[in-house]
């Protein structure tokens, strides 16, 4: 859900600011002036690490105040902005037309109001998709993935898509931002696809379904999106 169709990194920020107001621009998310500074460190002091875990601590107790401040919201996860507009009522048209069994695979902390399967499946009917089935699990989403004899899987959580290759035979697209290179080409050589938005892994869905029964269309598309 979150980072493929719900939208959580914005509202947790939203969340972040309202609590902390803006955050000035960090210099250590600018690569060069971050490898200048590792070219030119040394091994660092004793105040130096003292000043490190103090930050480090205080970047926690932050987290923290945000994450209690999402689970005081009344059915906060109702409340995330989609990632694609029309991404939901897409796969519910998709679902109906290439007879799809769709499942929404989440871990998302309980909140005040309703649960969160609640929460989620009111959240998907609003974007369009109707009879939602939801399932809020912990553990290894390879385990889930066997369990219900996937044949596909849609995340943004590298991990993820590690576990379900390990543990079942779905085929994994991970959700990455096309100007991550390093995270595509290290996903592809484990044999996990990759597409840089919902949008285009139903793309890739929509491909593999009608050339299920071409074994040699089926590999071209295998090999592009990076399935081994």
């Amino acid at each position: 859900m979150d980072g493929v169709l719900a939208d959580f990194a914005s509202a947790f920020r939203d969340h972040d600011t309202r609590l902390f107001g803006p955050e000035a621009d960090d210099p250590i998310g600018e690569p060069e002036k971050e490898e200048e500074r590792q070219a030119a460190s040394t091994a660092p002091t004793r105040e130096q690490t003292e000043a490190r875990v103090a930050s480090a601590r205080a970047s926690q107790r932050r987290e923290d105040a945000v994450w209690q401040a999402i689970e005081s919201t009344p059915n906060f996860w109702e409340t995330l902005r989609p990632m694609d507009q029309g991404a939901v009522k897409r796969i519910h048209r998709m679902m109906l037309a290439l007879r799809w069994e769709v499942f929404f695979i989440t871990q998302r902390p309980d909140t005040a109001g309703d649960t969160v399967q609640r929460q989620t499946q009111r959240w998907l009917v609003a974007q369009g998709f109707d009879l939602p089935s939801v399932l809020v699990i912990r553990g290894s989403r390879g385990t889930a993935a066997k369990a219900l004899r996937l044949d596909y899987h849609v995340d943004d959580n590298p991990q993820n898509c590690m576990d379900v290759i390990s543990d079942s035979t779905a085929r994994p697209i991970l959700i990455v931002p096309a100007s991550f290179g390093a995270a595509i080409a290290s996903a592809r050589k484990l044999g996990i696809g990759v597409a840089p938005r919902i949008g285009d892994a139903l793309d890739i869905l929509d491909q593999a379904t009608h050339a299920h029964t071409n074994p040699s269309l089926f590999k071209r598309i295998a090999t592009m999106v990076g399935w081994k």
